[in-house]
């Protein structure tokens, strides 16, 4: 969920902006209002319980199933180590099962438990943010929260179970298993559907944590936005922006939002192009293990963008033939406009979906004719054997270049503004490193 910090400030001001729309219509604060907004159809959403204690007397959404700790443990087998899933600065993910061993009645559900750990990087509040936000929430490519359980000192959410895990892993850790062109553009859509169903509620939510780890895959590689932990409601009215501290993660935050801490919908759009870039490209966002140059994929990559030439000696090599250069050029050139330096510069989201909907659908349509006359692959373009030499020596100085001290934004460290303080979030994943998250300090 991101990362967690004293934000009392910002408590303070979600409640005052809260109570100062209160009165509108489709927007109640009363948890036990019945209001529904969960279906796809529906633009309102209801803000509801502050605290534990409020959701514990007050449940307020019906639709979630509320589970006792016992329940979970059944679930995952005694929290089982062979049932974890993952673990990050929340705690641990666990596989299970509820079924009618679990609860009599209930039919049998394959789940993800989050496991929130009471010494990690979270707390009730980002927990509680989860609860209401996916708790009333519901599209096809939200993950769908089931239920919950909040017993003495345990705080479990549970999701539905994504079989092929996150975009992270398929990108990034899954050495053989790649992923094609046409999934990625498919995954790309997805995602703008997620977030241009949030952007487009009565009380527009910002997600603000759009990254590679927060996308979940389905068995069929339907990706679905995961981890609402640090989602929050939105200008409204003749509001430009919501001023908040500084939350998310390096490398995803827009520049304006690390900067001055005003948010708006357009940062999430910023972050929607980063991981179009690294879809792109095949690199994270962060990468120190690379030349000094090479550390921010934006600062490096997005000045390619518009180029074939130069693009086509940077591209992920493991989608290789797999595109038209065409299309190439029109994903290349929206991830180009979304990571803009200028928010105004940035498409809306419905802009991105009128995109990438006729190069999805073309693509898709492509890949059905090749499987239908028998041939599982095609090249599409042609790799110059002058190209070639110059990805080589591009590979070849890569690795002799000895690696310098980080840039941020084109800044050093020392010259970030003193409330934001870098962090690595997971030091146990596998060589690369994940981009750290940024936290506030009071």
């Amino acid at each position: 969920m991101g990362s967690c910090l004293s934000v009392e400030e910002e408590e303070r001001q979600q409640e005052t902006e809260n109570k100062s729309s209160s009165n509108k219509a489709g927007v109640c604060e009363d948890s036990t209002s019945p209001v529904k907004s969960g279906s796809v159809s529906s633009n309102t959403i209801v803000i509801i319980s502050k605290s534990i204690k409020d959701l514990r007397q007050n449940p307020g959404n019906g639709d979630l199933d509320i589970f006792t700790y016992e329940e979970m443990k059944l679930a995952t087998k005694q929290f089982r180590p062979d049932q974890v899933l993952g673990e990050g600065g929340f705690g641990i993910v666990y596989k299970g099962v509820i079924d009618e061993n679990v609860r009599p009645g209930y039919k049998t559900t394959k789940v993800a438990i989050k496991v929130l750990d009471p010494e990690g990087l979270q707390g009730d509040r980002e927990w509680l943010a989860e609860v209401n936000y996916l708790g009333q929430l519901r599209h096809p490519n939200l993950v769908k929260l089931i239920g919950y359980s909040c017993e003495d000192d345990h705080r479990l959410l549970v999701y539905e179970y994504m079989a092929s895990g996150s975009l992270e892993k398929h990108l990034f850790i899954r050495v053989r298993a790649t992923l094609t062109w046409q999934k990625r553009l498919k995954i790309a859509l997805d995602t703008a559907r997620g977030l241009a169903f949030l952007h487009g509620v009565e009380k527009p939510i910002i997600y603000r944590d759009f990254k590679t780890s927060n996308i979940l895959l389905d068995a069929d590689f339907n990706a679905k936005l995961s981890d609402f932990g640090l989602a929050r409601v939105g200008p409204t009215g003749d509001q430009t922006h919501v001023s908040t501290r500084v939350m998310g993660t390096y490398g995803y935050a827009a520049p304006e939002y690390v900067m001055t801490g005003h948010l708006t919908a357009r940062s999430d759009i910023y972050g929607f192009g980063v991981v179009l870039l690294e879809m792109l490209i095949g690199r994270r966002a962060m990468d120190k293990s690379r030349p000094s140059r090479e550390h921010n994929l934006v600062e490096w990559a997005r000045p390619l963008l518009n180029h074939s030439k130069k693009l086509l000696r940077i591209l992920d090599p493991r989608i290789e033939g797999q595109y038209s250069i065409k299309i190439l050029m029109k994903v290349a050139n929206l991830a180009y406009q979304c990571l803009s330096q200028n928010p105004k510069g940035r498409p809306f989201m419905s802009q991105v979906i009128e995109i990438l909907e006729p190069l999805v659908k073309h693509e898709m349509s492509r890949e059905e004719l090749i499987l239908q006359s028998g041939d599982g692959c095609v090249t599409l373009y042609e790799v110059t054997k002058e190209n070639k030499r110059e990805q080589l020596k591009s590979e070849s100085e890569r690795k002799a270049e000895p690696i310098k001290n980080l840039q941020l934004n084109g800044r050093s460290k020392s010259e970030l503004p003193k409330e934001c303080e870098l962090y690595d979030p997971s030091p146990d994943l596998p060589p690369v490193e994940r981009s750290p998250i940024i936290e506030a300090r009071d």
